[in-house]
C-alpha cells in the first residue's frame, strides 16, 4: 500500500516500499544477465556462483541494477493505485532499509494542476471580414507568370538587371581569403539582393568569360562577426547568362495555366480562392481569440516543468523546420547573438499561454463530457485521406491504433471548438482591406480550398504521417 502527501506547487511525495522478496528476485535476474562479465580466480568466466562474485566484488555488486529494475514497476503501480496524473519525471530517494530487508523510497513528482474554469459562455468575439484587393490578385498572377516563364541562354550581350548568371567568385579582405568567400558554378539573379549590397550592381555590363574585381563592404549588422563592416574584394568570372522570358498576360496564358478560356475568368477564380482563404483566416482568428479569452478566465497554477516541456517542443519544431533549409539551431542562435537561455526566455510567455489553453480545453472537454463517436473519427480520417488523395475505406482498414487515437483526439477537439462557438456567437466586425507585401503574401498558408473544376491532390506515401501526440510517460530519474 502506497501513501501520498501533496505539497505546494502541485507536487506529491509518495512513500514506496520494495519488498525483500522482490529485490532478491531482481538480484538473481541481474546476476544471470551479467554473470558473464565477471572473472573470478579459479573459475572460468561466467561460471562462478553468485556468492563468490559477491564476496569478490562486494555484497552490493548487483544492488543498483536490481533496484533500478524493480523501482519503475513499484512507482507505476503506486501512480495507478493513488490515481495520480504526473507531468514530469519523479525524483527518488532511498529513506531506509529495514532489518527485514524492506527498502523504503520517497518519490517526489509534479502532478497535473487543478483547473478552475472561469466564464466560457457569452464571450464577446468579433469576426473580421477581409476584402480581397486587386493588388493581391495581381500578386497571384505574377507568381503564375513566374512559374510559366522560361530561361534562355544569352550569348550576344552583357549582363542586365533581371538576368540569371552563372559565376565563379573568390573573396578576400586585405588580400587574405576568408571562409565562405569562394565558390564555383554558382547562380545569381541580378537584382535579387541575394549577395552583399553593391555586388550585383557591379556585375551589370559584364560579358561571358569576363573577369572583374568587385569591391564591396559587408553590412555592419552582418551575421558573421569577423566580417561585419569589412571591405572586401571579390574576383568574379561570368560563366553564363540566362534571360527570363515571361509570357504575355492574355487569354492564351489563362488557357495554358488553368481550365479557363479567358483571362477575366481566370482572375475571377483567383479572387474567389483568395476570398475563401481570407474567410478561413478570419474564422481561425476568431476561434483563436475566443479560446484565448476563455483560457484567460481560467485559474491554473501551471508547474514550471510543463512550461519547460512546451519550450522544448517549440524548439524541436523550430529545429526541424530549419533542418529542411539546411540550417542548424545552434548556428541560428550564434548568428542572432543570443544564448540558448535567452532563446528559451523568448519563448517562455508564449509557452505558458499554450499550456494554459491546452489545460483549459481539456477541462472543458471533461466538464461538457465531450466524446468522439466512431462516425466522428471516420469523418476526420476521410478528410485526411481526401487531402492526400488516398481511398478513405482502405486507409481506415490499415490504420494503426496510435493513428486512430490521433484522429479521435482531433474529432474531440473539433467538437469542443464547435460547442464553444455555439456558446460564444461571433459578431461581424467592419470589413478590412488586407493589402500585403509580396513576402507576407508568399508566407500565408491557404487553409481550405474552394471547389473548382480542376484539382490536384498529393498522393500519400504508403504509411500515413498521422501520429498520436501522447503525454510524456513518467520514468525513473537517472
Amino acid at each position: 500500500m502506497s501513501t501520498m502527501v501533496k505539497n505546494e506547487k502541485n507536487q506529491a511525495v509518495i512513500s514506496l516500499e520494495i519488498s525483500k522478496e522482490a529485490m532478491d528476485a531482481a538480484i538473481s535476474a541481474v546476476f544471470q544477465r551479467n554473470k558473464g562479465k565477471y572473472a573470478i580466480p579459479g573459475f572460468r568466466k561466467g561460471k562462478a556462483p553468485r556468492k563468490m562474485v559477491e564476496q569478490y566484488y562486494g555484497a552490493g555488486v548487483f544492488f543498483e541494477d536490481a533496484f533500478n529494475d524493480v523501482l519503475p514497476g513499484v512507482y507505476e503501480a503506486a501512480v495507478i493505485e493513488l490515481a495520480l496524473e504526473p507531468v514530469d519525471r519523479p525524483e527518488f530517494e532511498i529513506e531506509d532499509i529495514t532489518d527485514e530487508g524492506i527498502i523504503k523510497v520517497k518519490a517526489t513528482v509534479t502532478l497535473m494542476p487543478e483547473v478552475k474554469l472561469g466564464k466560457y459562455e457569452g464571450i464577446k468575439v468579433d469576426l473580421v471580414e477581409y476584402n480581397v484587393t486587386d493588388d493581391e490578385v495581381d500578386h497571384e498572377i505574377k507568381h503564375a507568370l513566374d512559374r510559366a516563364s522560361r530561361f534562355v541562354d544569352v550569348e550576344d550581350r552583357a549582363v542586365m538587371m533581371g538576368d540569371t548568371v552563372g559565376l565563379n567568385y573568390s573573396g578576400s579582405i586585405d588580400g587574405v581569403k576568408f571562409d565562405g568567400g569562394t565558390a564555383e558554378n554558382q547562380t545569381l539573379e541580378i537584382g535579387s539582393g541575394s549577395f552583399i549590397p553593391g555586388f550585383e550592381d557591379q556585375m551589370v555590363g559584364m560579358n561571358i568569360g569576363e573577369e572583374k574585381a568587385i569591391n564591396v563592404k559587408f553590412p555592419d549588422e552582418y551575421h558573421a562577426e569577423d566580417l561585419k563592416g569589412k571591405e572586401a574584394v571579390f574576383e568574379v568570372k561570368v560563366l553564363s547568362i540566362k534571360e527570363k522570358q515571361v509570357p504575355a498576360l492574355d487569354d492564351e496564358f489563362a488557357k495554358d495555366v488553368s481550365e479557363f478560356d479567358t483571362l477575366d475568368e481566370y482572375k475571377a477564380d483567383i479572387k474567389a480562392k483568395l476570398t475563401e482563404r481570407k474567410k478561413n483566416q478570419a474564422e481561425t482568428e476568431m476561434e483563436n481569440k475566443m479560446i484565448e479569452s476563455i483560457a484567460e478566465n481560467s485559474t491554473i497554477d501551471i508547474p514550471d516543468c510543463m512550461i519547460e516541456q512546451q519550450i522544448d517542443a517549440q524548439l524541436r519544431d523550430m529545429e526541424m523546420r530549419m533542418s529542411y533549409q539546411g540550417l542548424k539551431l545552434e548556428d541560428y542562435i550564434k548568428y542572432t547573438g543570443m544564448t540558448m537561455a535567452q532563446m528559451r526566455d523568448m519563448y517562455r510567455d508564449g509557452a505558458k499561454k499554450t499550456v494554459q489553453i491546452r489545460l483549459t480545453l481539456a477541462e472543458i472537454i471533461k466538464a461538457e463530457k465531450i466524446e468522439a463517436s466512431e462516425e466522428d473519427i471516420n469523418v476526420e480520417i476521410s478528410k485526411y485521406a481526401e487531402n492526400y488523395g488516398t481511398n478513405a475505406d482502405e486507409f481506415i482498414k490499415n490504420i494503426s491504433a496510435d493513428q486512430k487515437e490521433y484522429f479521435k483526439e482531433m474529432a474531440v477537439m473539433n467538437k469542443t471548438i464547435a460547442l464553444l462557438k455555439e456558446k460564444n456567437p461571433a459578431k461581424k466586425a467592419a470589413k478590412k482591406s488586407t493589402k500585403k507585401t509580396a513576402e507576407k503574401a508568399d508566407n500565408e498558408t491557404a487553409t481550405k480550398k474552394p471547389a473548382t473544376k480542376k484539382t490536384t491532390t498529393k498522393k500519400a506515401d504508403g504509411e500515413t504521417s498521422a501520429k498520436k501526440s501522447t503525454a510524456k510517460k513518467t520514468t525513473k530519474k537517472s
